[in-house]
């Protein structure tokens, strides 16, 4: 069912999840969340711990259904789509975790190149993911385990992994999370230009009001609702987000 136009077109309308606690409580996460993001945009989602973001995008990744509303993911309704098409579906976006979630056995290309073994595609798996990992500054490391590789370079490894399949829409939980603000800066760095390089749509949780700030609109979520939504390519727009989001803007 086709009703965004855009493979990284993301729709969401009165979406709601909730989680059991026991027989007698739930825990709202989202309560009726209305969002649009447009085919290429990058859009950061702010709030303290428990306001929803993880969740939201774990229900544009398929990796949780909602219980109401409205999910359309590149043109297409993942409410009533069925095992098989959810999965299809996260083969087609990049996850990209604070933890890093690579494999301590396995070498960076070999993490790489995990997301696509077991599937047949029409690409030369080894060949991508060398070209990704130096894309990401990391050409000569390929055969370095994780525990070789700093927090930024781990970091680096998991979005080429992210990218192998060539997703419209990335999706980044906390990114910088395990970071010092520099090396952080460098993976927001990367991300943005890998985004105009590739064309891609992202949707990028934080904590960090900087790192809020450095994309092109902050979406800021309370209680599982939104509180606010701030359109950021003006340039006037991003000290008035650092003032709201609690941080005045870097002299």
């Amino acid at each position: 069912m086709y009703m965004v136009a855009g493979q990284g077109a993301i729709l969401l309308e009165g979406v709601r999840r909730r989680y059991r606690v026991d027989d007698e409580q739930a825990i709202t996460a989202l309560d009726g969340v209305s969002l649009e993001i447009p085919e290429g945009a990058a859009v950061a989602l702010s709030g303290p711990s428990g306001s929803g973001k993880s969740t939201l995008l774990h229900i544009v990744g398929a990796l949780e259904r909602p219980d109401e509303g409205a999910v359309i993911v590149g043109g297409r309704s993942l409410a009533d789509a069925s095992r098989r098409e959810l999965a299809a579906h996260r083969r087609r976006v990049g996850f990209v975790f604070q933890r890093f979630n690579l494999l301590p056995a396995l070498t960076a290309i070999d993490n790489v190149m995990a997301a696509v073994l077991p599937y047949r595609v029409d690409f030369d798996k080894e060949a991508r993911a060398r070209e990704l990992l130096a894309a990401v500054g990391l050409e000569g490391r390929e055969t370095s385990l994780p525990s070789r590789l700093s927090g930024g370079q781990q970091q680096r490894v998991a979005i080429a992994r992210a990218l192998i399949n060539a997703p419209a829409i990335v999706l980044a939980d906390e990114p910088t999370g395990n970071l010092d603000s520099r090396t952080g800066a460098g993976i927001v760095d990367l991300l943005l230009s890998l985004r105009a390089q590739r064309a891609m749509t992202i949707l990028l949780a934080t904590h960090d009001s900087q790192v809020a700030a450095r994309c092109d609109r902050v979406v800021r979520l309370h209680d599982g609702r939104i509180a606010d939504d701030l359109d950021l390519r003006a340039a006037a727009d991003v000290d008035a987000t650092l003032r709201r989001l609690g941080r005045a803007a870097p002299g």
